[in-house]
């Protein structure tokens, strides 16, 4: 891992979020989270840096480093492959912590929603089977660990990785879910940083539960990971995938349903559309109204 604490420190210091460019250290957009950015920094080929400015205290980000830590661990333990990491937390500016992590940089036309529009619909099939292979692997875990452990996981496409090598990834382990003995480790509050802040109330009321216990729903995480078929513009690969997904499960799940599948994926679309919406109004509010620092970088446009 060649990116020092040092080094990401002066980065910190110099970073404008919405500007990247305003920095004398180098830095390219890699991707999006929901409270995240994936970062190149300083022309760094080995390394990814998901950049996470939601921690009030030095205290809390190591505290969230710690769960992280033990939820790849225990993803590990079920069998599945996590590519390379560590943690390094910084001062931000004003009073926040920012945490980064540093992960393995893997080959961008290797990620499984790039694959399937590349390869034969065969080479496709056999890649949804893994897929559903390895996140079996969970809920096998969960089993075997009831009730002390149980994990969750976000399976859509995007969070997969097929090397040349045939070894397969799971990449989005910056939001280390986990209930340990029926309590989620993770403080849900820090899931509403990156809200606009005027919703947080609302967030909180109506959506954070939903949030915060999808992933720990076996069928609705396959659910997600259909409805994901259209935002990456394949919807002809939604029945064959409803197939190998009710053929790879056992029979403890019901069967998924294109109906439910196309509802779920038209509400998913309109809130998280909005929500992205209402993100750019706070970043507006903050710095052009009331000359404040934004500290999210945020997408353009999202086809979805």
């Amino acid at each position: 891992m060649s990116l020092t604490h040092e080094r990401l420190q002066d980065f910190e210091d110099e970073l404008n979020p919405q500007d990247l460019t305003a920095s004398d250290i180098p830095c390219n957009i890699m991707g999006y989270g929901e409270i995240s950015a994936v970062l190149q920094i300083d022309n760094d080929q080995d390394l990814a840096a998901k950049r996470m400015p939601l921690f009030a205290s030095d205290t809390s980000a190591k505290e969230y480093a710690l769960h992280y830590r033990n939820y790849c661990d225990r993803l590990r333990e079920a069998g599945l492959n996590v590519p390379e990491d560590t943690t390094v937390t910084v001062r931000g500016h004003g009073d926040i912590t920012v945490l980064y992590i540093l992960q393995k940089q893997l080959p961008p036309k290797r990620f499984c929603h790039k694959l399937i529009h590349t390869e034969s619909p065969e080479f496709i099939s056999k890649m949804a089977q893994r897929i559903v292979e390895q996140i079996e692997q969970v809920w096998i875990y969960n089993a075997q660990h009831n009730p002390k452990l149980k994990l969750a996981i976000d399976g859509q496409l995007s969070n997969w990785v097929l090397l040349e090598s045939d070894e397969l990834l799971f990449i989005d382990t910056s939001t280390p879910l986990m209930h340990e003995n029926g309590v989620e480790v993770l403080d849900p509050e820090l899931l509403l940083q990156s809200a606009p802040s005027f919703l947080r109330w609302l967030i909180r009321w109506q959506f954070l539960d939903d949030v915060m216990n999808r992933y720990y729903d076996r069928r609705l995480v396959y659910t997600d990971l259909i409805a994901n078929l259209y935002k990456e513009q394949r919807p002809d690969l939604v029945e064959p995938w409803i197939k190998i997904i009710n053929l790879g499960t056992s029979d403890k799940m019901d069967p998924l349903d294109k109906k439910q599948i196309e509802a779920y994926y038209k509400e998913d679309k309109l809130i998280w559309s909005l929500f992205l919406s209402l993100r750019r109004l706070d970043r507006f509010i903050k710095i052009k109204l009331l000359g404040q620092r934004y500290e999210f970088v945020l997408p353009g446009k999202i086809k979805r």
